[in-house]
């Protein structure tokens, strides 16, 4: 009879147990350096907020997202019949965008920028759909209007805060 069986040397176990966490680590980083740069570098933008949940009471104290804009994203990526895509949005005076189309590589103008979406069933994601606060901040944060991102050039986006009515951001602003 045929032994398949093999093992491993001690050595060998040893190396993949030392650089698997190594290589985990590496991988988380360079995730949360490419996330920062967005922060670091990208574009501002304001998008309106949608009808939204409450905060959960069972995850804390946390406000579940909607952004207006992504009814039009999804129409348009439905017939487009795309799941994933970039959009091209417009910008007024104040940073709000609205949806133009969806790119395909046309030219932008100087108010547009790119954003990345994600179409899972029905729904379209823009960007975080949550938004996680201090215990006992609910009142800073129940007014929210619109949901600010930074976008960097690619379209790809970074929920960074919320802002009132006034476009004024709510809650603590991080010292700069």
């Amino acid at each position: 009879m045929l032994d398949l069986s093999f093992r491993i040397p001690q050595k060998a176990r040893l190396v993949v147990l030392a650089i698997t966490p190594l290589a985990i680590l590496g991988l988380v980083n360079s995730q949360i350096m490419s996330k920062e740069a967005i922060v670091a570098d990208g574009h501002v933008v304001l998008l309106r907020l949608a009808p939204r949940d409450p905060r959960s009471l069972l995850q804390g104290d946390y406000m579940a997202l909607r952004y207006r804009i992504a009814e039009e994203v999804a129409s348009a990526a439905r017939d487009a019949q795309l799941s994933d895509g970039v959009v091209v949005i417009r910008l007024d005076e104040d940073r709000v965008a609205a949806f133009e189309a969806i790119y395909d590589g046309q030219q932008l103008m100087a108010n547009q920028l790119l954003l990345r979406f994600r179409k899972r069933g029905d729904s379209v994601r823009l960007a975080s759909d949550a938004f996680f606060f201090e215990e006992g901040e609910w009142p800073t944060y129940q007014g929210a209007v619109y949901g600010e991102l930074a976008v960097n050039d690619d379209g790809e986006a970074v929920l960074t805060g919320l802002r009132g009515g006034d476009r004024q951001k709510l809650g603590p602003v991080p010292d700069q």
